[in-house]
């Protein structure tokens, strides 16, 4: 049987799945990502903005899954903002236990705001960034006006978000200016993910993704927006498990505890009169 060909922006990564399934709004992006993971076979990952740490996880089972000597550093102050809402220090300690366990030798947590790690992290260093982090439109354009020259040339940026406009997001202003000056490729699932080359692209793979026209484009979106769909509910079904125990655990569902006693028994009592 003939070995299967690939379109160049698909390959058998494409269909991985992820390791670790926290919630997030980024679970339809991770097979992009791993295509990507494999493409820039990158040596250095900054992300501003981890949250519940999908997308660094996605990251780094990548570089772990191909062998790649990668350093991700995952930034964040984990507190939250006004889009996530503002929380403890739960999520990080569970963010941290992972990589611990399953990414000692790759993720960097580095804890705390953006603007005072950026002297930590050389020029020219990274060979992908993801922003990911507070969405207003000053934040996200301070984000980039800071972290760019991290990026060497022929690297990436991410950036998620890019399709949302309510709420106060910005991310969309500061993508189309950008696309205005960059080449560039944009998707359009799971709220956006923009892809931003910096300097000339070495990889032809890559320059054919941003010089794709608009059918082959639409092709490209749609084969993601399938895969990422199939993330995206397994993110959802993990989710169901902790969303219950929440839900026993409140206190609203212990003061309703005598009502569902009561109509569990008049259900049975309605079930032992009817005739079967």
């Amino acid at each position: 049987m003939a070995a299967r060909e690939w379109p160049f922006w698909m390959s058998p990564l494409s269909y991985w799945q992820p390791a670790h399934f926290p919630d997030t709004a980024w679970g339809g992006h991770a097979p992009f990502a791993f295509w990507l993971m494999d493409v820039l076979a990158p040596r250095s990952v900054v992300e501003l903005g981890t949250h519940n740490g999908f997308s660094t996880f996605v990251f780094a089972e990548a570089a772990k899954r191909l062998g790649l000597d990668t350093t991700i550093d995952a930034v964040d102050s984990w507190e939250g903002d006004e889009h996530i809402g503002f929380y403890g220090d739960e999520v990080y300690r569970a963010v941290a236990e992972i990589a611990a366990a399953d990414y000692p030798d790759t993720v960097r947590l580095r804890r705390g705001y953006f603007a005072d790690v950026r002297p930590q992290v050389p020029d020219a260093s990274t060979d992908l960034l993801h922003i990911d982090g507070r969405h207003f439109y000053e934040d996200v354009l301070e984000d980039v006006t800071m972290w760019r020259s991290s990026v060497r040339d022929g690297g990436v940026i991410l950036f998620h978000d890019i399709a949302v406009t309510e709420r106060g997001f910005g991310v969309w202003r500061v993508w189309d200016e950008l696309s205005q000056q960059h080449p560039t490729f944009s998707f359009r699932h799971s709220y956006g993910l923009g892809v931003l080359a910096v300097g000339e692209v070495a990889d032809p793979r890559l320059r054919a993704l941003f010089d794709a026209d608009d059918a082959t484009a639409d092709r490209i979106r749609a084969d993601y927006e399938r895969l990422g769909a199939a993330v995206t509910e397994r993110v959802l079904l993990d989710a169901v498990p902790g969303q219950l125990a929440a839900l026993v655990d409140s206190e609203s569902w212990r003061l309703t505890r005598p009502l569902r006693v009561v109509w569990q028994s008049l259900k049975r009592s309605r079930g032992r009169g009817q005739p079967r």
